[in-house]
């Protein structure tokens, strides 16, 4: 199995921790969006690596019309069941480098946290494809973006990221793989038209903790010899850093929009 394929697949069986566990968006992004890159409730959305649906929602609830691109179907049923019942919603069975969706068919390709597992080059040329021209015949745009923890700042965030180094089974390539201001700037090159950076959080109890850590690919699971010293390591943090029952799990959301001509 090759590392495109494996990620796919490698959080079949986290969906239940993804759904319940995984942070949103700020509306911030999507007001960014709005306001300063020119999209509009009418623009139809691909949501390319959909996932849970997390960043699908984000644009249902501005009132768009969203198609969300998924291939793995644990993740893909997830995102009906939460989001099947609005008729501006619809799911399919697709690759970032593969869609299936039609030639010029969206107004704009949102990816999320999933862009970084994406072959980066092969999905140019899929995302030109399935992007209509406004009707000022101005190209559909493409916005790229994520929430970057923040690995400093706080006693816990600071213990969180030794925990990931101790006990993470491939925490350092993953985390390898997000990119930075740089690169995104080369991956969209002359077409990029904004970026910009929000604060987010998650105000969260142990048992929420436990689940955002096991949501992750890179988190070892249940009868692995890291998953009980990881659990143990978590709860020593949190007795150690926790205010009233609960720690803060900070985030910068970065977004990247732009043109692919």
């Amino acid at each position: 199995m090759t590392d495109d394929l494996a990620s796919t697949t490698r959080f079949t069986d986290r969906v239940a921790d993804y759904v319940r566990y995984r942070p949103d968006y700020p509306p911030a992004l999507l007001r960014w969006l709005h306001a300063e890159c020119g999209v509009d409730a009418s623009w139809k959305i691909a949501d390319v690596g959909a996932g849970t649906g997390i960043s699908s929602k984000l644009f249902l609830d501005a009132g768009h019309e969203v198609v969300a691109v998924e291939p793995n179907a644990a993740m893909r049923g997830a995102a009906v069941a939460w989001l099947g019942g609005n008729e501006r919603f619809v799911a399919v069975d697709g690759r970032a480098e593969a869609t299936t969706l039609p030639d010029a068919s969206v107004d704009l390709v949102s990816a999320a946290q999933a862009f970084h597992w994406f072959d980066q080059d092969a999905v140019k040329a899929e995302w030109r494809r399935i992007l209509r021209r406004q009707a000022d015949r101005k190209p559909g745009l493409v916005a790229v973006y994520w929430n970057s923890r923040r690995l400093t700042g706080t006693a816990f965030l600071e213990g969180y990221e030794r925990l990931l180094l101790d006990h993470g089974l491939d925490y350092s390539s993953v985390s390898e793989r997000y990119g930075d201001d740089d690169h995104m700037r080369r991956w969209f090159g002359a077409g990029l038209r904004g970026m910009a950076r929000f604060p987010h959080s998650q105000r969260l109890d142990f048992d929420a903790l436990r689940g955002r850590l096991l949501s992750s690919s890179y988190a070892p699971r249940a009868g692995h010899p890291r998953h009980a010293p990881m659990l143990d390591a978590l709860a020593r943090l949190f007795d150690a850093t926790a205010v009233d029952g609960h720690v803060d799990f900070d985030y910068d959301t970065r977004v990247f929009a732009g043109t692919l001509d």
